[in-house]
């Protein structure tokens, strides 16, 4: 079998040898020949362009928005474009060399098991119950063998029916299962079999309770309820009673609401030095109505003051800026009383200037009709391409003050529905509604 191993890997070897060598080869020829029949710059051209497609198709799989895309620049330090973040709330933390890791799983081994997959729960839940099945039918077995129940049929037994290893485990499940089929059962003779079957029932009621608490704990774990309450896929930038606003949607997919409910927001910046130094800043974000009922859908507001980081951002610098948003909603659920937290991030190009969220309501009779199908849906507007500053300055001038190119609050139109950013923001920069501050 190893020497068939041997030969298929040299063959296998042999093959790929062979592939480089051509490759290499044909390359050469390519090279020489371009080098013979074209010019010195149309050569390097032609090399140039070669490299380019190899590396297009090597890295053509790469996504735009891929949280695990690790990048490198020129300078061998890495770029800040990754998330601290992830859309889906996790994260993006790889922890490394922690001191006594498993010892810490070990010792908080509830919250070790709930916070593991199905399937790895379930497969050493299995493996409980089938190694305490092992384990207590090995020591019957053992008992049975010095009590020589296996040898002497005419002994008075330990067990009854326990002749061989697989009668022993037979007879250890039944205990522990309670099966009871009645072919098997104790004898008054031995003090030790009475004893490890009293240590067996109480052993495997405390493995019954661990198995039942955890998976009810599992199942009604924070987690999946987070998962219910979802945010926007995109921020917006707009006007509100004459000043800009940073605004983001958050709904509740479920029909049974929460008690109450917290928004925050924090500016979490990252910055790489030259020495190889990763400072992460946050700037907390001031919130109107943060407290709220979440029985339909609404709209956080962040007004863009003096004290907010996005005071002097203006919609050139925010597509610049290397920031990330990180929002969170906290709030108790009525049914079970368990406190969630749902949580997700936007980029400096996931914020939409100069648009708004569509309607959702919808007023009958009875009710008022939510439609989800416009949850992520924003609309056109006309806000000045210029920071809060700028326009808070421009608002107060007195020869700008009466402009007729500074948008009138609230008086906001919507324009057109936003299907693709990238159309937008070229509408945006052929119509854009742009005011110009004098100095």
């Amino acid at each position: 079998f190893f020497s068939v191993c041997a030969h298929v890997g040299l063959q296998v070897v042999g093959w790929i040898s062979l592939s480089l060598s051509l490759s290499f080869s044909l390359s050469l020829t390519q090279t020489h020949s371009c080098i013979a029949s074209t010019a010195p710059a149309d050569c390097v051209l032609h090399l140039h362009l070669q490299r380019s497609y190899t590396m297009a198709t090597q890295y053509s799989t790469v996504q735009r928005f891929d949280d695990t895309l690790s990048v490198r620049t020129e300078d061998g330090w890495p770029s800040a474009k990754r998330r601290y973040v992830r859309r889906d709330g996790s994260c993006n933390m790889l922890l490394r060399h922690i001191p006594e890791e498993w010892v810490h799983y070990v010792t908080d081994i509830f919250t070790t098991l709930i916070e593991i997959r199905w399937r790895v729960m379930l497969l050493i839940f299995a493996l409980s119950y089938i190694l305490s099945w092992l384990g207590f039918g090995i020591l019957f077995w053992i008992i049975a063998l010095a009590h020589n129940d296996l040898r002497d049929p005419t002994n008075e037994p330990c067990m009854y029916e326990v002749r061989s290893f697989t009668a022993a485990f037979l007879f250890s499940l039944e205990t522990q299962t309670t099966i009871g089929y009645g072919s098997r059962g104790m004898s008054e003779s031995c003090m030790e079999a009475i004893v490890l079957v009293t240590i067996q029932d109480v052993l495997s009621a405390f493995i019954d309770t661990f198995v039942i608490g955890i998976a009810v704990a599992k199942m009604a774990s924070a987690r999946k309820r987070a998962q219910t309450v979802g945010f926007t896929s995109c921020a917006v930038i707009n006007l509100r009673d004459g000043h800009l606003c940073l605004s983001w949607r958050i709904g509740d997919f479920r029909h049974n609401h929460m008690v109450e409910g917290t928004a925050q927001a924090q500016i979490v910046r990252h910055t790489v030095h030259t020495t190889g130094k990763v400072d992460i800043t946050y700037k907390d974000l001031r919130i109107q109505e943060r407290d709220i009922l979440l029985a339909v859908p609404t709209v956080i507001i962040h007004k863009i003051g003096p004290d907010s980081p996005l005071f002097r951002m203006s919609l050139l610098d925010l597509r610049c800026e290397a920031f990330e948003l990180v929002v969170t909603f906290t709030y108790t659920d009525d049914s079970t009383g368990i406190l969630h937290q749902t949580r997700t991030s936007y980029t400096p190009n996931e914020i939409l200037w100069g648009h708004v969220f569509q309607e959702m309501f919808r007023t009958t009779r009875r009710h008022y009709r939510v439609d989800y199908a416009l949850f992520n849906q924003t609309g056109r507007v006309h806000v000045p391409e210029i920071s809060a500053e700028d326009y808070h300055r421009a608002k107060c001038s007195p020869r700008l003050k009466h402009s007729p190119r500074l948008p009138k609050a609230p008086t906001i139109t919507v324009e057109h529905a936003s299907g693709n950013e990238n159309e937008i923001e070229k509408d945006m920069k052929n119509d854009s509604n742009t005011l110009k501050v004098e100095e």
